[in-house]
């Protein structure tokens, strides 16, 4: 197996972003991609996608993404030609908050890559031919974007990939889709987490909302996540934490009210457990 890298397709350190068609006449030798995520359209066509030694069949119309270190192939190729958009992780952090809180982009954008990379995992999402004409027709554009390189043009296709991003995500929970069920389960328990996390949140809560039990939440996350409900609950306070620490002068007593915790000192204990700190030296730090 071969490790690929995305210096091999663009030296632009300041732009880590490549698009282009793939036109794949033969079996492609499994690999893996070292330093960056993958979002494939199946424009044309048909194969046979190896994932960790797994095969399903993908067609016209397949999306999905491919994070760093998942070893992957395409076996007996038809007519297949995809668009492959390679980019570092980091661009989706210009994501806001309401396209963190949609299921579709949380299942598409964030836990199929994560679950790829550590099983096999042959769920797609299967766009109609409708939303496959507008998707084609965005990418045509991104491509000629990236091709000519007129001025402006780095802004343009971050600006594009959002809105690609937007759409996809969309078209996960409301079109034709090879997916599990569990999957849109955790997506909507994490978009309510992401959305609600600030609050006093119960399991109770979340569950109910996702219309599943508190045990198959526990154990869907468990599965998918390698974590529970109440980590990843705690991670976002956490955080939310160190950012009003470093950009705010309010007291810890407030930070931790204002972060969802019941009293500053579970805050501190959590904080000095994760960050080996206390949340006033984290201040200092910082």
């Amino acid at each position: 197996m071969s490790n690929v890298y995305l210096n091999w397709f663009t030296t632009d350190e300041q732009f880590p972003f490549f698009i282009q068609y793939g036109g794949h006449d033969e079996d492609m030798e499994l690999h893996q991609h070292v330093d960056f995520s993958e979002l494939v359209i199946v424009l044309n066509g048909h194969a046979t996608h190896v994932v960790n030694n797994e095969e399903s069949f993908i067609k016209k119309g397949n999306v999905f993404v491919l994070g760093g270190g998942t070893p992957h192939a395409y076996k007996a190729p038809h007519d297949f030609k995809i668009c492959n958009i390679m980019y570092r992780p980091q661009m989706l952090n210009s994501a806001g908050p309401d396209l963190r809180t949609l299921n579709g982009y949380q299942a598409l954008f964030v836990l199929e890559p994560f679950y790829r990379s550590i099983h096999s995992y042959k769920s797609k999402v299967n766009i109609s031919i409708a939303s496959l004409e507008y998707v084609s027709q965005l990418v045509a554009g991104m491509i000629e974007e990236y091709e000519t390189k007129l001025h402006g043009y780095q802004t343009l296709l971050a600006s594009r990939f959002m809105e690609l991003v937007v759409y996809l995500s969309r078209q996960y929970d409301h079109q034709d889709s090879e997916v599990d069920s569990s999957m849109l389960h955790l997506a909507n328990a994490v978009s309510y987490i992401e959305d609600h996390y600030l609050e006093q949140v119960s399991l109770e809560e979340i569950a109910a909302d996702s219309d599943i039990s508190v045990r198959h939440l526990n154990r869907i996350f468990q599965a998918y996540y390698l974590t529970t409900p109440i980590a990843y609950l705690q991670r976002l306070r956490l955080e939310r934490a160190c950012t009003l620490l470093k950009q705010t002068n309010r007291s810890v007593t407030e930070i931790a009210y204002e972060c969802g915790f019941s009293d500053s000192n579970y805050l501190a204990r959590l904080f000095k457990k994760t960050y080996g700190m206390s949340p006033k030296s984290y201040r200092d730090a910082h």
